[in-house]
């Protein structure tokens, strides 16, 4: 590639000599901001199908639901051009509102001091913005080696929430503003006797794809302090010290935690009804501390049925329908997650039977399962989800696991589907990070990114979801997903499939109710998969599970842009908090530790922030539907990586900029709205001057429907 044709200044390094570059990837293109623009094909969003009757089916792709593949040949949809730009970058929006500069990690300077949305104190004099409850610790002069522009000399700022570089140089503006929950690693680099330029200081490695390099002088020690605060700060729990979510002192006119209540929820789908009811027999987390207080089982099974049935599943995590539990024991109970609300088949989740070498039955088990199929008398069969691969499943059986076999569950079919582990997760992120930060080269692209092999597991998952999603909508049976502990997998094939079946969980709000629902309710292991101020980066329980569910959910808001209420904003934030330990909505394993902690008390909820400003992360082309399906192609074809969000701190990839017909459509939007506020007040004007009502125009509701907007 000549210099200057790539979306890097000077252009990308040319193959080695005598080696040609990797081959092309078949079916997998570049990220959409490595493509040049292209012509975009627009379509503005159908309005909602009146009626009821059928539940109407969207497909991805080519086909209904403005999927990224148009045309016979499948060409892409229009991206922006990747070109250099000064460092900074923003979070785009695949459909969002007029973007705001201010994100978690990117803050602005202020001439004078105010309290921004996000209650974020700015004061210049201060050099760095707080947040009501954070102190701030200490500041030193240093090197900030940035692997994009070099080496840059700026005042860090520690407090106990952040660590903030401003730049001291004055053809520099670079900030950085980092959380100090998102930090997994803190390595001393070099020694007092190392040679060399910037080679004596401070290695971070982050959770959120990037790391930052500090250099320091190598007179004395002057590393020590702030190796020895930020090791102290940003891993609270191994110095005896709260986590930031216990300090912060955010104020927010919603009150997030108020957002999911389940029986409100459960109510919402129909329940009870007289083949499934509430239970409180965990309502002291006795039976299992990994699932919540409240739960939905079969009318039929009696309570100490659930506790018989318990015994055989892994950590206790039976079938059932649940809503609030903790983590160390998983529970073997199946729940009801979801029914349908015309075939009433439904979605339940548990963990795998504890059969082992031996192939131990439990009469009580098999029973159990036979009765979720019982609720529905027009099915024969009840279809079991594995999601593991085979050979895995069989493997389990070594430590006593196992899987539903034939022999023992009559009336059930068992399908595998070839999801992996956590370990196999962690490993293929890892490899992303090595292709994306700090340099893309794109002459090896497409066979680095193959590598990886994480467009692949995302494509496991989406195609496990629709699998359970088309069982269900179809009606042709129930549903019983499981993998081993049924905290992971588990969560994303089922909240993922209720996503496809329900579109109140496409809304702002009903997403939320799904993530505390699917994953904080259900115990899935936030503290050790994402180690929240924990120093043990090691951690092989560490594990991208979340993120992968919300990669997952940005694939198929990009086959249906007007399906979703929220932007990829609102995914981006939710993943910014995963991380930071400002918020208490992911703290913790399960909602008895949850519970221990008082976490609802002494914390607040992310939903809070996201709440009290919605316009942030709201879609202008969401076009809210009534039981319409959606079933996301999951092609290699139609999967790609997530640029705005894995590559986003290459201040060298222009971000893909709001599109401008979206732009627009907002603007148009909003003067719809002006002029139907005018109409309104000249209508008034007109009534005031006409007292003769006989003889007065029709008020502003009686003649709204008149009023026609062709956008």
């Amino acid at each position: 590639m000549p210099p200057g044709a790539g979306p890097f200044k000077g252009g990308f390094p040319a193959a080695p000599r005598g080696k040609s570059p990797a081959p092309r990837a078949r079916g997998r293109g570049f990220p959409s901001a490595f493509r040049p623009p292209r012509p975009c094909h627009v379509m503005l969003p159908r309005q909602p199908a009146r009626g009821g009757g059928r539940r109407a089916v969207a497909r991805g792709g080519a086909a209904a639901g403005g999927g990224p593949w148009r045309g016979r040949s499948g060409a892409r949809e229009a991206s922006s051009l990747a070109t250099a730009v000064a460092p900074g970058p923003r979070v785009s929006s695949m459909a969002s509102a007029p973007t705001s500069k201010y994100n978690s990690h990117s803050l602005e300077n202020e001439s004078i001091k105010r309290t921004s949305r996000d209650g974020v104190n700015w004061d210049l004099s201060e050099a760095v913005p707080r947040l009501p409850g954070e102190t701030r610790i200490t500041d030193k002069e240093v090197i900030y080696i940035c692997p994009f522009n070099g080496p840059i000399k700026g005042r860090v700022y520690i407090t106990n929430y952040r660590l903030y570089l401003r730049s001291l140089e004055t053809d520099s503006a670079l900030i950085l503003d980092v959380p100090l929950g998102v930090i997994s690693r803190i390595e001393k680099m070099g020694g007092a006797t190392s040679r060399g330029e910037n080679s004596y200081g401070l290695d971070i490695t982050c959770k959120d794809m990037r790391n930052l390099r500090f250099a320091l002088k190598q007179e004395g020690h002057s590393r020590r302090d702030m190796f020895e605060i930020l090791t102290r700060y940003a891993f609270p729990l191994a110095h005896s010290l709260p986590i930031f979510a216990f300090l912060n002192e955010e104020k927010f006119n919603v009150d997030g935690w108020t957002v999911y209540n389940p029986v409100e929820e459960y109510r919402r789908q129909g329940l009870p009804n007289h083949h499934w009811r509430i239970t409180f027999i965990n309502k002291c987390y006795e039976l299992c501390d990994t699932y919540p207080a409240l739960l939905v089982v079969p009318y039929r099974a009696s309570d100490d049925d659930l506790r018989r049935v318990a015994t055989f599943r892994s950590r206790n995590r039976i079938p059932f329908s649940g809503s609030d539990f903790p983590d160390h024991l998983a529970c073997p109970w199946n729940v009801l997650s979801w029914i349908h609300p015309e075939n009433k088949t439904v979605i339940v989740r548990c963990s795998q039977p504890l059969v082992g070498m031996s192939g131990k039955r439990n009469k009580d088990d098999e029973k159990y399962l036979d009765v979720i199929r019982e609720t529905n008398r027009q099915i024969s069969k009840l279809t079991i989800y594995d999601a593991r691969p085979n050979v895995n499943a069989v493997a389990n059986k070594a430590t006593g696991g196992g899987y539903e076999s034939d022999d023992a569950y009559h009336n059930a079919e068992l399908f595998f589907l070839d999801i992996h582990n956590i370990h196999v997760m962690r490993e293929s992120l890892k490899k992303v990070k090595d292709i994306v930060y700090p340099n893309v080269e794109e002459s090896h692209w497409l066979s680095s990114l193959e590598s990886t092999h994480w467009l692949e597991h995302i494509k496991l998952v989406l195609t496990g979801a629709i699998q359970v999603a088309d069982r269900v909508s179809s009606g042709k049976s129930s549903v019983l997903v499981h993998c081993s502990d049924g905290w992971d997998r588990t969560a994303q094939l089922t909240s993922l499939a209720m996503l496809m079946l329900d579109s109140f969980y496409r809304s702002i709000e009903g997403f939320e109710i799904l993530v505390q629902k699917e994953w904080i309710s259900f115990g899935h292991k936030f503290a050790s998969r994402i180690g929240h101020g924990d120093k043990n980066h090691a951690d092989a329980d560490r594990s991208p599970i979340f993120l992968q569910f919300i990669d997952c959910v940005w694939q198929m808001s990009k086959q249906f842009p007007t399906a979703f209420e929220f932007n990829e904003r609102f995914l981006i934030t939710i993943l910014d908090h995963l991380y930071s330990c400002r918020f208490g909505t992911f703290l913790y394993n399960c909602e008895s530790a949850r519970e221990k902690q008082k976490v609802t008390e002494r914390t607040v909820s992310l939903w809070s922030l996201i709440n009290s400003n919605k316009d942030k992360f709201k879609n202008p082309f969401y076009t809210k539907e009534i039981n319409r399906v959606l079933y996301p192609v999951a092609s290699m074809r139609h999967l790609e990586l997530w640029v705005n969000y894995y590559i986003r701190w290459n201040p060298r990839i222009k971000q893909q900029q709001p599109n401008p017909v979206e732009q627009r459509y907002v603007e148009l939007l909003a003067l719809r709205d002006e002029y139907i506020q005018r109409l309104e007040e000249l209508q008034l004007a007109s009534s005031a001057k006409l007292p003769d009502p006989s003889t007065s125009p029709a008020g502003p509701s009686q003649m709204m429907p008149h009023v026609r907007t062709h956008f």
